[in-house]
Formats: structure tokens, C-alpha cells, sequence
């Protein structure tokens, strides 16, 4: 049987993250916090190439995010999709293909339907997103500080999700971070901790989850086995649970 969608990372944290979702006409690239060429040795080693992608989707203009949208971009030609926020945010220079999503209008991309959501993070208009293909849903969610009504009714009955976990409260609260930084990591704008992921896991529907992959974990501020211990009470009913990691992401996953 051929998956409906297959997702991969190229890798996941505060020092560069960049997602694959891949279906049966088309792959897309979410976000690119690394050079063309790291992009392009991290593409090979989940055996894809830049030349093969359909475009590429942007969360929100943080640096971890959007560092090589735009160099990759004009180096293989391809469309690019963000909020006219994000866009806005920042001096990309010229891209090829600029297509702006307004209003968090969803659109489909060969085939593909995708759902623009609108998070709580501090960027300009951030947004986080759901791909629909053949009755399969994939949710990716990070970068956001607090888990609204809205993002909650968007994320329910998923196949897949890709989720934050960034940050230990305490390891936070004692770690080196300036106090302003910790604050902002913290706040209802910053990103999720352990806990805030276990209470949203906990208020959804996860029978249908085959995959759950916790992802843009703390190198300063979080443990896997500090996010392992929050999330294990909430993860029974999911079929295989991945932790992403900085350098090596997290490899292909197929949803059916």
C-alpha cells in the first residue's frame, strides 16, 4: 500500500529546523534555518534533492526558520509561500515565486490541501500548519507559547503530528539564559514546555494518531528523558511516538 503522505526533518531546534512532507505529485519543504549547502547535505541523507521540491512553506521569519528560504529559493527557482506578515518582517530580497497567504486562507498545492493556523508566538504572523491528502491529516505545530481554542479545534483527529516540546520549566528557570530570554521563552508567546504538550495531547483525540513526533527540543532547557517522563501519562493510545533531535531531525515516517 503507498502512503497517503511521508514526513521527514532535516533537523529540529534552536540552531535550525526544515520539515519534508512528501506525497505522490508533489514534496514540500516547511521552513529552512540552515545554508543551501547544509540544506542540500541534510536533503541527501533522507535521499531528496532541492532540485525535486514543489515548494517551500514558512512558519514565521525567526532566523531558525528562515535563514536559507530565500538563497535556496533562488538557487533552484522555487515558490515560496508565507504570510504577508512574515514577509513583510523582513528584507528577502528577490524571490522567484512569492505567493502570500492572506487571512490563513487554506489553498491546495498539487493535490495537497494545506491549512494555514494561526499560533500565539512572537513573530509578526506567524502560522503553523495542517496538510490534508486522500483522508489523511498531518498537523505540524511548534513555536507557539500557549495552546489557544482555536489551535486546540484545528488539531483534533490527526494521523500525524509533529509536535513542541521545547522546554523544561525548571531547567528553564535555572538555566543560563538572561531573564529577559527566559521570560520570553517562557511566556504565552514564547514556545511550549513539556507540560503545556502533555495538557494539549491529553484534551485531544488521538485514536486515529499513528505518529507522533516531538520535536524543537531544548538543547539548554529540555532532556529527552525530562520530555519522555511529562509525555509517557498522555501517549498510550499513540502507535509510535519519535523524538527529533538537532542534527539528525528524524527520518521518514509514512501515514496511510
Amino acid at each position: 500500500m503507498m502512503a497517503s503522505l511521508r514526513f521527514a526533518s532535516l533537523g529540529s531546534g534552536s540552531r535550525g529546523n526544515s520539515t519534508l512532507v512528501e506525497w505522490d505529485s508533489g514534496m514540500l519543504l516547511i521552513d529552512c534555518g540552515f545554508s543551501v549547502k547544509e540544506a542540500n547535505q541534510r536533503l541527501e541523507r533522507l535521499g531528496r534533492r532541492a532540485e525535486d521540491l514543489t515548494a517551500i512553506l514558512v512558519t514565521h521569519e525567526h532566523a531558525d526558520h528562515i535563514k536559507g528560504v530565500a538563497p535556496l529559493a533562488r538557487r533552484y527557482g522555487l515558490p515560496v509561500y508565507m504570510t504577508p506578515g512574515t514577509y513583510q518582517s523582513r528584507n528577502l530580497g528577490e524571490l522567484p515565486d512569492l505567493r502570500l497567504i492572506e487571512g490563513y486562507a487554506a489553498f491546495e498545492l498539487d493535490q495537497l490541501n494545506v491549512i494555514p493556523v494561526a499560533v500565539p508566538h512572537d513573530a509578526r504572523e506567524p502560522a503553523q500548519f495542517i496538510f490534508e491528502r486522500t483522508g489523511i491529516r498531518l498537523g505540524v505545530l511548534t513555536d507557539l507559547g500557549s495552546i489557544t481554542a482555536h489551535v486546540e479545534s484545528h488539531y483534533q483527529d490527526l494521523d500525524a503530528m509533529v509536535l513542541e516540546a521545547n522546554h523544561d520549566p525548571f531547567m528553564l528557570a535555572s538555566g543560563p539564559y538572561p531573564p529577559s530570554l527566559k521570560q520570553r521563552v517562557g511566556g504565552l508567546w514564547g514556545h511550549l514546555s513539556n507540560q503545556q504538550a502533555a495538557g494539549f495531547l491529553q484534551r485531544l483525540n488521538c485514536a486515529r494518531l499513528q505518529h507522533l513526533v516531538v520535536a524543537h527540543i531544548s538543547q539548554q532547557n529540555n532532556s529527552l528523558e525530562l520530555a519522555q517522563a511529562a509525555l509517557a501519562p498522555v501517549t498510550a493510545e499513540v502507535k509510535q511516538i519519535t523524538f527529533a533531535c538537532q542534527n539528525q531531525g528524524f527520518d521518514w515516517l509514512s501515514v496511510f
